[in-house]
């Protein structure tokens, strides 16, 4: 192994409150929705809105929903993410002669941002790849992500070197896993009526004034149908959790699912490929509520299909753009941008071909 300093990966995802409790959603919540990537509104009257209205009702339903889901390992996003952390570090520690940390921070909540670049610091990273857990790049979350980057070395007198993966929504690996989750699910049940890919909704607006979210969420959702073989009326895109009265992209997931039945569709599989780990939004969301609203209309079998959290294919896939970003693509290996992934067998890297 190598003497020289390691490589830090940074691995984020949104986060979560530290409990479920009215008060720890309050904190959360207040962080989450302060953020003018997610909500951006003019500042004084947002806070008005925010401390004078939601920030007094929504925690206490939040806790509930949260309870649903809780694990004795705590909040399902954490806990999958805490594995995904450690088997990412194992699969680099066994496929490249470089030493490397990985480090968790989360957007909101903790693990912060701010405290993983602190511990890629005093590991003595000197230069880091940036993961933002988000196939699809928007500018309310990998932008956002990028802005913690920022604040938290804002008082910083030297910096290390920053790669940032600022998204991978056509990436073969990524593909590759959501396309055997589904068939997995399909060995163990047959396949549905209907597959909906759905994704977390964002305002209609933020399309209209440049951000490419929408246009990769398509992509992601054809090219997973493609390699699925899937006819287009056996699956459809659709878009979950919108907020507030403006319009969101659309169509919305839940009125999909109210009026698939009177359409003849008796069974849907959903999957939500924007989701690299189960959160409240995929168990208590869509595989809670958007199920009754289905059931309710007279759909007679829903399955969610579950995000890739720490699946083998799913750590592969992130190892493999780790490793790209960080050896291949800044030497130039031309057999790696030939097979959009990395090949080992090509000699670079320090791969062996195993």
């Amino acid at each position: 192994m190598s003497s020289s300093p390691p490589l830090g990966i940074l691995l984020t995802n949104l986060g979560t409150p530290d409990a479920p409790t009215a008060k720890a959603l309050r904190r959360y919540l207040g962080e989450f929705l302060w953020d003018p990537r997610v909500v951006d509104l003019p500042r004084p009257l947002w806070w008005l809105i925010l401390h004078g209205v939601i920030l007094r009702v929504r925690p206490a339903r939040s806790a509930a929903n949260y309870r649903k889901v809780w694990g004795e390992d705590g909040s399902p996003l954490l806990a999958i993410s805490r594995r995904q952390q450690q088997l990412l570090q194992q699969q680099l520690d066994a496929r490249v002669p470089h030493p490397t940390h990985v480090a968790l921070g989360m957007r909101y909540g903790n693990p912060s941002i701010a405290a993983a670049l602190d511990e890629l610091r005093q590991a003595g990273c000197q230069q880091i790849v940036a993961l933002p857990l988000y196939p699809q790049f928007s500018c309310s979350t990998t932008a956002s992500t990028f802005d913690a980057i920022a604040a938290a070395w804002r008082k910083q007198r030297d910096l290390p070197a920053l790669r940032l993966i600022r998204n991978y929504h056509l990436d073969s690996g990524y593909l590759d896993a959501l396309a055997a989750s589904v068939e997995q699910a399909w060995s163990a049940q047959p396949a549905a009526d209907k597959l909906l890919i759905s994704f977390h909704g964002t305002p209609e607006r933020f399309r209209d004034s440049g951000d490419p979210y929408y246009g990769q969420c398509v992509a992601t959702a054809e090219a997973l149908a493609q390699r699925l073989a899937l006819p287009p009326e056996r699956w459809q895109l659709t878009f979950q959790s919108r907020f507030g009265r403006e319009p969101w992209l659309q169509p919305y997931t839940d009125k999909t699912l109210e009026a698939l039945p009177g359409q003849g569709v008796r069974s849907v599989d959903l999957i939500c490929p924007g989701f690299s780990a189960d959160c409240l939004e995929t168990l208590e969301e869509i595989e809670g509520e958007n199920r009754e609203i289905f059931e309710a209309a007279g759909g007679e079998r829903f399955r969610y299909i579950h995000a890739l959290n720490d699946r083998p294919e799913h750590i592969d896939a992130l190892a493999q753009l780790v490793i790209r970003e960080a050896w291949c693509d800044a030497i130039g290996c031309g057999s790696c941008q030939e097979r959009k992934r990395c090949n080992r067998s090509a000699g670079c890297c320090g791969g062996d071909g195993n």
